[in-house]
């Protein structure tokens, strides 16, 4: 899928977790280290071997995370992990599935076909659909289906552009595809208009894509006839037939229509006031699973508080440990849970404002140089230690370090702006900026020659400008109040203030047209980051006209990489693209907050269905009581 936006580092925002137990029968042993090897924390234990039960799996539901929609042709404002993973996820497979616990990388079993080949000088893609998979009401999936969904995407956003979340305007599907065919009942080929990376493509496209039942969905009403979808006027009718349904909250549980599923579950109950949620096991399901399938209820909390005080009466089968109270972490396994947690594969970052005038602030961060500087002012690893009780994952770019990823580039792995107040001063002072440690730096030596500030800076300039970070989670104004310090050392003057998430994404976004009064408002802001797409191209996010570019960062180098990454025939271009970003510093990178689960004792599976929690994938249908 696309790179999702989200608030803070991955804490509890990311509170995916959720489910069952009972008493244990057998132990199992460990599998991972304890507290904080790799960024991970915790332990994670091996499957229980010995008698599978089925039960009822209650999950923790976090607060604000009540699923909203349905279709699985999810739409921007509901392009969140809240609807496509922890709940349509479980309904409606994706073509392709990545995720291998914490690993961002291609899991087989998951999907619903065989890796595509492409041909024709990467023109041609054919993907092949395997013959396990069908739908509940007995019907095989297709690559009819797979074409159902492809023009019912172009339906959509024929109407608003904003009607498929992963879009991006002239890229991928449904933009980049002259044409589409189904050659056989199995088998799907897309023709594109011009030579794509296949990487990326599969990666990131393909898996965006979820097949739907045609012969139950392909209609304009709920007692019409079956239409032939591929009549763009048909199918603009059954987009709207269906968008109506989704936008139906209320009757999620009651509408036939979404209990044609291919997935592990189908929803029985859904209150639509606190969104709380349950399943049951889909007896067609053709996927892998343990030997009975368990009911799957979803809990919902209406605060971090609340959640951790069910965890810590027994009371919640899989919930989280926020943060903030990970040194409860002993008291946690000793009622009878296993913790374990891991960053996401994405970043967190504090976005530079590149238009900002606000005492040149725009010509300012245009220089490398200060960028480099403001980097050298923030202390990862003491951040982890002091804000994330050891449990987080340095970052210094758009790809982490952890989880590792096929991608990941040669420098993810070390700081290239280690933390030091003296090398921020020299950086300062070699380029004609007076320091004054007590107060706030003046450039003494404007122009942009050796020596110099830099273009468009004046003499007399100072070095001060403002920071707005949102208040929740905590440890995003931990981070930003420590590095305006170390900044303060250093003589620039960073003025902190608190904003909520919501209002710094509507507000201090430049792409946003409501937002643009507010250009010069802000110089720097920390809403938290983006989950990375599993091929982590930041096309959108710091290409010079992305729609999520929110400090319009623009380097010729960076674009010129960027699109290298969705149109070049090396799979691996996007590990330059990450490189260039992590030495040129868009953004100021910051570390990744773990997410951390917790499960009781009776419950087990594969160690990787209980990490992949912690990478925004939910997969109930392995886990089993043992006892």
């Amino acid at each position: 899928m696309g790179k999702v936006l989200r608030p803070s580092v991955a804490f509890t925002a990311l509170a995916l977790t959720g489910m069952m137990v009972l008493a244990a029968c057998g132990k199992a042993k460990p599998t991972t280290s304890a507290a904080g090897a790799g960024g991970s924390f915790g332990s994670l234990p091996a499957a229980a071997t010995g008698p599978q039960h089925a039960g009822t799996i209650t999950w923790a539901e976090a607060p604000g995370t009540a699923p909203n929609w349905i279709l699985p042709l999810i739409t921007s404002a509901a392009d969140s992990v809240n609807d496509t993973s922890d709940f349509e996820g479980l309904m409606w497979r994706p073509l392709y599935w990545f995720g291998n616990g914490i690993e961002p990388s291609f899991n087989s079993a998951l999907s619903l076909a065989d890796p595509p080949k492409w041909s024709n000088g990467d023109t041609t893609v054919s993907i092949t659909l395997k013959s396990n998979y069908k739908w509940s009401d007995g019907q095989p999936v297709t690559a009819k289906d797979v074409l159902f969904f492809f023009d019912e995407v172009k339906a959509a956003l024929k109407e608003n552009a904003a009607n498929w979340g992963p879009y991006s305007p002239g890229l991928g599907i449904p933009d980049e595809v002259a044409s589409a065919s189904t050659p056989s009942a199995n088998t799907i080929v897309f023709t594109m208009t011009k030579k794509v990376n296949p990487g990326w493509f599969w990666d990131d496209e393909l898996s965006a894509i979820v097949p739907m039942p045609a012969q139950a969905w392909a209609k304009a009403s709920a007692s019409g006839p079956v239409l032939n979808f591929t009549s763009p006027a048909n199918a603009k009718l059954i987009y709207n037939f269906l968008a109506k349904a989704s936008g139906s909250v209320s009757t999620y549980a009651s509408n036939p229509i979404w209990q044609v599923v291919d997935g592990p579950y189908h929803l029985t109950q859904f209150n639509s006031s606190t969104g709380a949620f349950t399943m049951q096991p889909n007896a067609s399901y053709g996927g892998p699973h343990a030997g009975k399938i368990s009911t799957f209820v979803a809990d919902p909390f209406t605060s971090d508080t609340a959640e951790f005080d069910a965890v810590r009466a027994g009371k919640i089968d899989v919930g989280y440990l926020p943060l903030d109270d990970i040194n409860q972490t002993k008291l946690v396994e000793s009622g009878g849970y296993h913790v374990y947690g891991a960053p996401d594969f994405g970043f967190s970052y504090v976005a530079y404002n590149f238009l900002d005038k606000t005492g040149d602030f725009n010509h300012i961060i245009a220089q490398l140089y200060i960028r480099q500087a403001l980097a050298h002012l923030e202390n990862e690893t003491g951040y982890i230690h002091a804000f994330f009780g050891g449990a987080g994952g340095a970052d210094y770019g758009p790809v982490p370090a952890v989880p590792k990823s096929p991608y990941t580039p040669a420098d993810a792995a070390s700081n290239p702006y280690p933390f030091s107040v003296k090398d921020a001063i020299s950086l300062l002072k070699s380029h004609g900026w007076t320091i004054n440690t007590g107060g706030t730096d003046v450039c003494a030596k404007a122009g942009s020659g050796a020596g110099e500030c830099g273009a468009g800076i004046p003499a007399g300039t100072k070095l001060a400008f403002n920071d707005i970070y949102t208040s929740d989670p905590a440890v995003i104004g931990e981070m930003c109040t420590a590095w305006a310090s170390a900044a303060a050392s250093a003589g620039i003057t960073i003025h902190l203030q608190s904003s909520t998430y919501n209002y710094i994404i509507d507000n201090y976004d430049n792409p946003v047209p409501g937002g643009k009064a507010y250009i010069n408002k802000w110089a720097t802001e920390d809403f938290g980051g983006f989950t990375d797409a599993v091929y982590p191209t930041t096309l959108g996010i710091f290409n010079g006209p992305g729609a999520e570019n929110e400090g319009t960062y623009n380097s010729a180098e960076a674009n010129k990489l960027i699109t290298a990454s969705v149109t070049g025939g090396n799979a691996k271009a996007v590990s330059a693209e990450a490189g260039y970003l992590t030495a040129n510093q868009p953004g100021l990178f910051q570390p990744n907050g773990d997410a951390i689960i917790v499960w009781r004792d009776g419950l087990s599976g594969p160690p990787a269905s209980f990490s992949n929690q912690t990478q925004f994938n939910l997969t109930p249908e392995y886990w089993y009581f043992t006892k």
